[in-house]
């Protein structure tokens, strides 16, 4: 008998939902990355004067990273009302405080207007951002998840994770485009403001397509299911005690498996513009530009990477992923040292392209790790606390050691370590993705069970 999971819903329906959770995600992620880049190109110049430039960066991928800091903290919170609200009231709620924040960035006076407390003000707007973001993501894959096709739930899960690449792609045009129209001294004083503030707008379009779709049915019926049967009152009131009773091995997996994916794409994305404009003598336009390029293709991969985690299972796309991300840290440099664009195109398109097979499984993977009663805290704790370790200190790494040893021969190495550490975790999970996603209350070890019959049976 069919389940709720696996039962096609009508296609107008399941589109929506899938255009609101990317958009949705797009605009966070474009917040998101728009710090990321400015603190890579401006911040270290407005908000800490005072050092050299290389300290100067370092100490604004420092704010950076406190953003990924708060990204924890918003998981636990999202995660635990998102299992007893719902998806969609949490998602409207991570948009609007990531906005917000973005927004009043953009209106941010400078060190040299208030001085000190200009970079104190910096770092709690972005741990504003980093809160919303931690509660954005697994609200977002698991409304598309929980009502998408289960056939085909690899490929529609993947489509909110392409709003990181969109996110990154427009953060780098607007920037790019403002470089390229402006001078230098006109971008520093108030141009890198206006994609800050175009936020405003986005938001807006955001909550007015994200407020039309429906709540999860998955997650209705397991709601109902909860009412009506008023057991296990403290797993129904904590999501988080279920998870880490239940679940830890999984939540140990997600961690796992997001270090190799978190850290590359950082180096790829962040550190690039650092490492490309000083040790490679690139200018900053021509590094903007190979990562919107590159951007642009990633894009395009990473529903092709979910559809083939369809086809051949979650793991087995994971995997190459994290493997051809680790041997192609060395030629990755290699090829920016050449100092020619079309090198430094090549450089991060692969390396982005061969992300993307991380990326793509991992929303599908990580929602079909965990019950629906406990599926947002899980995928969500598991995604985020992994970033304090990974995407956090990522670039701040990536700039300690580049002015310690002055090569690019530590960085590769690191992402590396970060590789083989993913391989282990995955190729220590189970294949998740005949999963029911309408199973309620299965623990870790009733999935797998459960996931061996399926195997069984589809052979």
């Amino acid at each position: 008998m069919a389940s709720a999971s696996s039962a096609p819903p009508p296609a107008a329906n399941l589109k929506r939902i899938v255009t609101a959770s990317l958009i949705g995600t797009t605009i966070e992620w474009y917040d998101f990355f728009l710090y990321g880049s400015a603190a890579a190109l401006v911040f270290n110049k407005l908000f800490f004067p005072d050092s050299d430039p290389l300290v100067g960066t370092l100490l604004s991928f420092l704010t950076y990273a406190v953003g990924f800091a708060a990204r924890p903290l918003g998981a636990l919170v999202f995660g635990h009302y998102g299992d007893r609200l719902g998806r969609k009231k949490l998602l409207v709620l991570s948009l609007l405080l990531m906005g917000g924040a973005t927004f009043a960035i953009g209106l941010l006076p400078t060190h040299a207007t208030i001085g000190t407390a200009a970079p104190v003000l910096l770092t709690v707007l972005r741990l504003v951002q980093g809160f919303a973001l931690g509660g954005e993501w697994g609200g977002a894959v698991l409304l598309v998840s929980e009502h998408g096709d289960a056939r085909r739930r690899g490929f529609w899960a993947s489509w909110p994770q392409t709003g990181a690449p969109a996110g990154q792609l427009l953060a780098t045009g607007v920037l790019s485009l403002l470089t390229a129209l402006l001078s230098d001294a006109a971008f520093t004083s108030w141009g890198w403001r206006v994609p800050f503030l175009l936020s405003g707008v986005l938001v807006i379009v955001g909550l007015w397509i994200r407020l039309s779709v429906d709540e999860s049915p998955v997650f209705q019926q397991a709601l109902a299911q909860a009412e009506a049967r008023k057991a296990d009152a403290a797993t129904e009131k904590l999501p988080l005690v279920a998870v880490l009773r239940h679940h830890w091995r999984d939540v140990l997996v997600a961690m796992g498996a997001r270090m190799a994916e978190n850290i590359s794409y950082y180096v790829i994305t962040a550190f690039i513009l650092v490492y490309a404009t000083t040790s490679a003598g690139v200018s900053k336009q021509t590094a903007l530009n190979a990562v919107l390029i590159a951007s642009a293709v990633h894009f395009a991969v990473i529903p092709l990477w979910g559809a083939l985690s369809d086809r051949v299972g979650r793991r087995p796309v994971y995997l190459l992923g994290a493997a051809g991300v680790g041997l192609w840290m060395f030629p990755f440099f290699s090829l920016i040292d050449t100092g020619g664009f079309g090198n430094l195109i090549i450089a991060v398109t692969v390396g982005l392209v061969l992300h993307g097979a991380m990326y793509a499984p991992q929303a599908a993977f990580f929602s079909e790790m965990f019950a629906t009663r406990m599926r947002y805290s899980g995928a969500s704790i598991g995604a985020q606390f992994a970033s304090v370790a990974a995407g956090a200190p990522a670039p701040l790494i990536a700039t300690a050691l580049l002015a310690d040893y002055d090569s690019s021969t530590p960085i590769a190495l690191y992402v590396i370590a970060a590789a083989v550490l993913t391989l282990v975790a995955v190729g220590a999970a189970k294949e998740t993705r005949h999963r029911d996603l309408t199973d309620v209350t299965a623990t870790a070890g009733a999935e797998a069970a459960a996931h061996r019959a399926a195997d069984a049976r589809s052979t």
